[in-house]
């Protein structure tokens, strides 16, 4: 099964904190495209140099903010695979799903259902509360951001799934060998990264039940599946759909959107709603097609250390 692939004697939880500040150091080295182009702008040419988050995530034209972002994240993927390859002596595919190979229909799936959801509920929102938009869309401008989203959003969530679902997943089970530690420790900590958000300040830290919230759903469906696919390609969809969607001056990502929210933020039902309805619902639909069963077992149990026999057949399950 795919959360004991990483259950080893030699792998104990120290190697997955160094792991973790590897990780950690590759995306600062990611940021230096970031650095390089702000110090540019206030060094040579004079601008004042910004001194918030805020300020930085404006300081550039959008497309361009976003790309300088995004960049940190493919440092970050690379040092995932340093990590795990060299200092776990796994693979890549080991930290990503328990089958013999990656189920790229599963992601498609899931990052279609997802989008979907995502278009159909912006429109009616739309159209429910125009006074809340405006139209954004600016055709070059979009254009760039879809090539730019496209390219990297994709690479931007799945590393955070690799970091939450594949690796610290595998590295609190080996720590606490069960199954519930895992889930609850990777959810709280996925909702807490987003604690710097703009939004969070904006609404309040009643949006952190969206963010740890969505983090259990990821982690729910990522050890019921036995994989991570279609957490991939959730992510990916929620992301890059959102990316090219809808735009806000307090959200995280400032992009050359179709539309753009107005309206004064607040926490209402699109903090709530996702989590006790629309997620439970997704649950439901992902449960029926990939026959799920076992759901105490599989989100609670108990992990021993498999066997090498036992170890090589786990790639053979749900093939």
């Amino acid at each position: 099964m795919f959360i004991e692939l990483g259950i080893k004697s030699e792998n104990r939880f120290w190697k997955y904190i160094l792991g973790s500040v590897i990780i950690i150091g590759a995306s600062f080295l990611g940021q230096a495209p970031l650095l390089i182009a702000l110090f540019y702008e206030t060094l040579v040419k004079g601008k004042p140099y910004p001194t918030t988050n805020n300020a930085i995530m404006r300081f550039f034209e959008p497309n361009l903010t976003l790309f300088l972002i995004l960049i940190s994240f493919v440092f970050a993927m690379l040092g995932i695979f340093f990590v795990v390859k060299y200092l776990h002596k796994q693979t890549m595919l080991s930290i990503t799903t328990s089958r013999s190979k990656v189920d790229w229909n599963r992601v498609l799936f899931s990052f279609s259902i997802w989008s979907i959801f995502t278009i159909f509920s912006t429109v009616l929102f739309y159209f429910s509360n125009p006074i809340d938009f405006v139209i954004n869309f600016k055709p070059i401008p979009f254009l760039i951001l879809a090539v730019i989203g496209t390219l990297l959003i994709p690479i931007q969530t799945s590393t955070e799934e690799y970091i939450f679902r594949g690796y610290l997943m595998q590295g609190f089970a080996n720590l606490a060998k069960n199954k519930w530690f895992p889930l609850i420790m990777t959810s709280v900590i996925f909702g807490a990264m987003h604690i710097s958000n703009p939004e969070v300040s904006k609404i309040g830290n009643i949006v952190l039940v969206y963010y740890i919230g969505t983090g259990l759903l990821l982690g729910i469906i990522t050890l019921m599946d036995e994989g991570m696919e279609l957490a991939l390609g959730f992510h990916a969809a929620n992301n890059l759909v959102s990316a090219l969607l809808v735009t806000s001056d307090w959200s995280a990502f400032q992009t050359h959107s179709i539309f753009k929210d107005i309206s004064k933020p607040s926490a209402g039902l699109d903090v709530i709603l996702p989590v006790v309805v629309i997620y439970p619902i997704l649950l439901f639909i992902f449960s029926k097609k990939y026959n799920w069963t076992n759901w105490k077992e599989k989100l609670t149990g108990k992990i021993e250390e498999p066997t090498p026999h036992n170890h090589l057949n786990q790639y053979n399950h749900n093939g």
